[in-house]
């Protein structure tokens, strides 16, 4: 029982199915882009579980994924840690660059790198990426430059949106299901 991917043009999902490399911002993708901080100083962050899930049914699928994210913050590392995600780039300045270098080590090309994010740091790795990806709560001068808005918000299930369409213009939408369907996870 396969599901059709959303409303993207045909250009669109062929370049979504050459996709080897997810990259993804954090503050503002992988969560609402709010900063939560207790009295004593220490920093909060909510991450969604769907989306950590869509990343590990991403990997499983083969898909590589990447965090790429201006900020430090040990609870990036420690979700990164949690869904398997070995390729962790904090308190980057220059997104791009830090993309162009993960992209030569694993012997990628941009083309094949779809990446997400929210705000300026982000405007070159959307426009550069194979499949450059905003979110609806970032300015509209940045959304610009995207190929795709998502549906949903960051921090409210925009990463398992793409997970699914990227695991659905693979191919590998049925398999992924069949596991759950048949026990077999």
């Amino acid at each position: 029982m396969s599901l059709a991917p959303p409303l993207l043009d045909s250009q669109l999902v062929d370049r979504l199915r050459r996709v080897r490399l997810l990259a993804l911002d954090v503050d503002g993708v992988l969560t609402d882009g709010r900063l939560y901080f207790q009295a004593d100083g220490v920093e909060i962050k909510a991450f969604h579980t769907h989306d950590g899930h869509g990343i590990k049914l991403a990997q499983r699928a083969g898909i590589v994924v990447a965090f790429i994210t201006g900020r430090d913050s040990p609870m990036v590392s420690r979700r990164a840690a949690a869904l398997g995600v070995k390729h962790v780039f904090q308190g980057a300045e220059k997104k791009l660059t830090v993309l162009r270098e993960l992209c030569s080590r694993l012997g990628l090309e941009l083309e094949q790198v779809a990446y997400c994010g929210d705000d300026m740091p982000d405007v070159a790795p959307i426009r550069r990426a194979g499949v450059g990806i905003s979110v609806p709560g970032a300015p509209a001068y940045i959304r610009q430059h995207a190929d795709w808005i998502t549906e949903s918000a960051g921090g409210h299930g925009a990463v398992r949106e793409i997970c699914d369409t990227l695991l659905q213009t693979q191919g590998h939408w049925d398999a992924v299901l069949d596991t759950y369907l048949h026990g077999t996870t």
